[in-house]
């Protein structure tokens, strides 16, 4: 906590926190760019789950998606924004092709077994680096706390230096501290991260489509998000090509192979696609 007119800066209160320090500096991560956010941007229409997802191939915009009074009752679409009539499909036969989409992506539980394996042989082999970063960023902000409590002494009860000397270095000292935790933090979070994707992969991709049928509306646009991160193309029959995947999925479909599984040299390009995205994480999805 921070009360400047005292000379409190930096300091732990006793007091009961109303978010625990891990969940603080996880959020200090996210805003200093040290580590991505993934919430998806919400479409918030249970109804219409790829509007505003999915593009019309011939303006470009996103489709919108309302109800139409038919001769006994409503019916769905999916169309394009005033201006351009390129888009007007059912909402059961869109969807019904992005769930088509999906399949095609989706790799067999088989294959997923044995990519998890060989992605975490090569992890195993990069997690000691990662462990002594983590330990130099602790050491590091140790030591600067450390500076900081020697720096209340001097100032609070030593009374040995002046108030614009304590605030110039204690400001400095405090910025490091940050900086030191935000990095202990982000590398705990990429730890964890790589094999909490695997253990999704192996589980959900492989069921991806049937999944996004059944799931909520928030479940879907994270999966949505997590294929197509750029969304998609629709040209009122079809869609166009396969829009941009996610790095992990395009190296997925590229280290297939007929005979003994992946190929270890794409599987550790997969491996830095997935810690490039490692902070993309998914709410809990029953399979049930």
């Amino acid at each position: 906590m921070d009360i400047p007119e005292y000379g409190v800066r930096g300091k732990r209160g006793d007091f009961e926190p109303l978010i625990s320090e891990e969940l603080f500096y996880r959020v200090q991560a996210i805003l200093s760019g040290r580590a991505l956010s993934t919430a998806p941007r919400k479409r918030a229409h249970p109804d219409f789950p790829l509007r505003g997802f999915v593009r019309c191939e011939s303006c470009g915009r996103g489709l919108t998606g309302s109800w139409s009074k038919g001769r006994s009752e409503y019916d769905a679409y999916y169309h394009c924004r005033p201006g351009c009539r390129a888009v007007n499909v059912t909402k059961a036969k869109l969807e019904g092709l992005f769930a088509d989409e999906l399949t095609l992506l989706q790799p067999t539980p088989g294959y997923m077994r044995l990519l998890k394996e060989s992605v975490l042989q090569i992890w195993k082999a990069r997690k000691a680096p990662l462990r002594s970063e983590i330990a130099t960023a602790e050491r590091t902000a140790k030591a600067i706390q450390e500076k900081l409590d020697r720096l209340d002494q001097a100032f609070l009860f030593d009374r040995s230096i002046k108030i614009e000397t304590y605030d110039r270095n204690a400001e400095k000292l405090r910025e490091e501290l940050t900086l030191a935790r935000i990095d202990r933090h982000s590398g705990q979070l990429e730890e964890l991260d790589v094999e909490g994707i695997l253990a999704f992969a192996e589980r959900i991709l492989p069921r991806a489509a049937d999944l996004w049928v059944q799931a909520s509306l928030d479940q879907r646009q994270r999966f949505q998000q997590l294929f197509f991160p750029d969304g998609i193309a629709f040209d009122g029959n079809r869609f166009i090509g396969t829009g941009a995947t996610a790095p992990a999925f395009n190296y997925l479909r590229e280290i297939r192979t007929d005979n003994d599984g992946p190929d270890r040299v794409r599987t550790g390009d997969l491996l830095n696609a997935i810690q490039a995205r490692s902070q993309l994480r998914h709410r809990p999805i029953s399979t049930g």
